[in-house]
């Protein structure tokens, strides 16, 4: 779940065939006082959530989060039956709970792959809801399965700026979509084969505003096993800066038979040098981020307690 020590790294053999090993860390940044990212990894989900809203707001939404998945009665069994219906069930859930405990003032972005059987076969579910996001090597190839709910990439999808001037704009840290806060909770779903040898990442934007896909990719591609890759991940991001806080999961999955692999996507460049925060898109004439007047009780590690280091 969310917080564990990045020291440990799990196998998951449920039986023949798929096994999964998976590694995962987290790193408040150098400049953020509070970590308000979250995560889970425990097979068959590994999500992360970055949380929006200051202080201990975005700490709150996205331990919140975390807390709805880790209800999922399949984490108790291991079982890989998870569908894209109950998984949005469970993000109804964590929409409800964020609202009621943060007055719409909190939100937290989602991104993650479920390992789900369908006909004995092994697939990625993957999830989105914001701008966090999810990778996947394999056969040789790199691309990022979620698509951004961002200003900035609508932009780029109606063809009015590059991929290159996205990561430079002014509102390139306003997302679109988040839970908890906004009009729109509904997550994007993508069902992909796992194929012999996959890596998958799950990181905040952490990550990828510190760390270009190709240095990622060199690190996915050179690192052998997923805790050193996590490891390596996280501290590449604090020497480029790490203006915020870094959370990566790594998964890999051998003894799949399995044919060819997915596509390729395009290299992503290093942001502007400066403090940035993620923020929702504003309701018609204000932003929605103010500070929450006082913070609810605290969880357990498990449900989202943001404020610790890796270490």
């Amino acid at each position: 779940m969310n917080q564990h020590p990045a020291s440990v790294s799990s196998t998951i053999q449920p039986g023949p065939g798929l096994s999964l090993t998976y590694g995962y860390g987290t790193d408040r940044g150098l400049r953020r006082e509070l970590n308000e990212d979250s995560y889970i990894a425990a097979d068959p989900v590994f999500a992360v959530a970055d949380g929006m809203g200051g202080h201990e707001a975005g700490e709150i939404a996205s331990g919140l989060c975390v807390r709805a998945l880790a209800g999922i009665p399949q984490l108790a069994t291991g079982e890989r039956s998870i569908t894209a219906a109950v998984l949005q069930q469970y993000l109804v859930r964590a929409d409800n709970s964020i609202r009621e405990a943060a007055g719409a003032r909190a939100g937290t972005t989602l991104t993650g792959a479920v390992v789900v059987e369908q006909m004995g076969m092994p697939y990625w579910l993957v999830l989105n809801i914001g701008d966090s996001r999810t990778y996947r090597l394999s056969q040789g190839r790199f691309e990022q399965i979620s698509v951004d709910h961002s200003e900035v990439q609508e932009l780029v999808d109606a063809g009015e700026i590059t991929a290159q001037e996205a990561t430079v704009h002014p509102r390139r840290h306003v997302v679109t979509r988040a839970l908890g806060t906004g009009d729109e909770t509904e997550a994007d779903y993508w069902l992909l084969p796992v194929e012999e040898g996959d890596r998958v990442l799950v990181c905040s934007d952490g990550l990828t505003g510190e760390l270009a896909d190709e240095d990622i990719l060199r690190i996915l591609s050179t690192v052998a096993q997923p805790q050193d890759a996590v490891d390596a991940l996280i501290q590449a991001a604090l020497r480029s800066g790490g203006r915020d806080n870094v959370t990566a999961i790594v998964v890999d999955a051998k003894n799949v038979a399995n044919d060819d692999g997915a596509g390729t996507t395009a290299p992503r460049y290093s942001p502007a040098d400066r403090d940035e925060e993620t923020l929702p898109r504003p309701l018609a004439n204000g932003a929605v981020t103010q500070p929450l007047p006082e913070q609810p009780e605290a969880g357990t590690d498990a449900e989202g307690e943001g404020d610790n280091d890796r270490r």
